[in-house]
């Protein structure tokens, strides 16, 4: 499978005969073509081309010019999370289009490719989560991205795709390709890195093309989306929400502004909503006192808890897991548990012991790059963590029994718990109740083979496996 960027050219495209065509998300055309899901669910085109203009948004028949969103450039360095030596400035030779598909629309293409769009009633969802091919020398760590046995993000995407699914939830950290890849390094070499255009199409808009042709994607955006990472690409290619100067993460002395976003909620039906969070520059360690994380993360909470008031049924969805667990070993090899993110914790803790507003029911997140669930009987949301959809696994296992007292969170007093460590796959919800309080959720596995079973209540679920092997 060529990297976008670098596709051949195979025939003339009969829309745009100024341009040559190339094989993007797996269509002869010179435009790549997705459906991002913003605010209040409204679904936006976004269209990435080598053209010199924007193409057209066919609707219902009707031709819509889209809009520019970011113009072919190259960014100027900037501080980054690697050594300056390790990094480069940002070249995006293409162009981003976009345009909102009018409500009730019945059919959408862009060149003859033919976009999902959004249903009602979303019955079925797909989870997925970081997804990148890890690059970087400050941890001493090169996945064999040229390995799709190492590397297997495209059959992911494309097994989660042959589900048919009504929505695509990505729960954040697209891009991990950040660092050159040593000389001699079979398995990454000739890899692209930084944080242009080339490194994601290696590491989404190409490994990822089935997905995206398949549904509609709602997008939380992960630490390796912050400013000091991939966040321009974040603001040119998958935020749903307009792109302005200072917000981009062009310049660092912006970044208390593109570091940071609102939540949106997108509602999926039946008096059921998913609200998306970004949590991208959240700390491992508690937020000290006067951090404008404590700001923007209170603020957070209260927007949160209004938006949870528009729906009956309220899905979390952020990168950094609030109510999981992650492992560590010790220097005696000794399997240490680990509590949810620190640094939301601390600035959410103290507006409500509970984390969380009352009438979030589930919490979809990534960052542990493993499969779990977590459910408690205190009134805490269930808690998913879906980070195992292609960046290198983690391999400290979880116990199939936790520890007795051992919590995610201060409080917080697990019920259920499963996982699944050092195995790629994706998740799976289905819609099993008209009152949308029960779930069907299925974990599988990177050749489409089911390994788990779970049914999510209310704010509750049970897998039929708590660990799986």
């Amino acid at each position: 499978m060529l990297p976008l960027a670098m596709s051949l050219t195979l025939m003339g495209c009969g829309s745009t005969p100024q341009t040559s065509a190339h094989t993007v998300l797996g269509i002869s055309t010179d435009v790549a073509a997705f459906v991002i899901l913003g605010e209040k669910g409204q679904p936006i085109a976004r269209a990435l081309t080598h053209a010199d203009q924007c193409p057209v948004l066919l609707v219902d028949g009707q031709a819509l010019p889209m809009d520019v969103r970011a113009k072919p450039e190259t960014v100027a360095q900037r501080p980054t999370i690697s050594d300056p030596s390790e990094s480069k400035p940002s070249a995006f030779p293409i162009l981003t289009c976009e345009k909102v598909i009018p409500k009730g629309a019945l059919s959408a293409s862009i060149n003859g490719q033919a976009l999902p769009l959004p249903k009602t009633l979303v019955n079925r969802i797909v989870v997925i989560g970081d997804t990148g091919c890890r690059m970087k020398k400050s941890d001493h760590a090169y996945q064999a991205c040229n390995d799709p046995e190492q590397y297997p993000f495209a059959q992911v995407a494309a097994q989660a795709a042959a589900q048919h699914p009504d929505l695509v939830i990505h729960v954040g950290d697209l891009l991990y390709r950040e660092t050159a890849c040593p000389e001699g390094n079979a398995g990454c070499t000739g890899s692209p890195w930084g944080y242009g255009w080339d490194a994601w199409d290696a590491d989404f808009f190409t490994p990822g093309r089935a997905l995206l042709q398949a549904a509609p994607w709602a997008m939380a955006r992960g630490n390796h989306e912050s400013c000091a990472r991939a966040g321009q690409g974040w603001w040119r290619f998958v935020d749903p929400r307009p792109l302005q100067v200072g917000r981009d993460c062009n310049l660092a002395a912006h970044d208390d502004v593109g570091d940071y976003s609102d939540p949106y909620a997108v509602p999926i039906g039946g008096n059921a909503q998913l609200i998306m969070l970004d949590t991208a520059n959240t700390a491992g360690k508690p937020v000290p006192a006067g951090d404008i994380r404590e700001t923007k993360y209170r603020d957070m909470y209260h927007q949160m808890e209004t938006l949870s008031q528009d729906a009956a049924y309220n899905i979390g969805v952020n990168h950094h897991p609030i109510l999981g667990f992650t492992a560590k070993k010790d220097k005696q090899g000794n399997v240490m548990l680990l509590p949810g993110n620190q640094g939301l914790q601390s600035v959410l803790s103290a507006i409500n012991p509970l984390l969380l507003p009352p009438r979030i029911n589930a919490m979809l997140s990534g960052h542990v790059h493993l499969w779990q669930e977590v459910s408690f009987s205190t009134p805490h949301p269930t808690q998913f963590i879906a980070g195992f959809s292609g960046t290198e696994e983690d391999v400290v296992p979880l116990p199939e029994t936790l520890p007795v007292g051992a919590t995610p969170a201060v409080g917080a007093v697990v019920d259920h718990f499963s996982s699944w460590v050092s195995g790629f796959g994706f998740m799976t919800m289905e819609r099993t109740s008209t009152d949308n309080n029960q779930w069907l959720v299925k974990v599988w596995d990177r050749h489409g083979k089911q390994v788990n079973t779970c049914h999510i209540d209310g704010k509750n679920s049970v897998c039929d496996v708590a660990r799986v092997k």
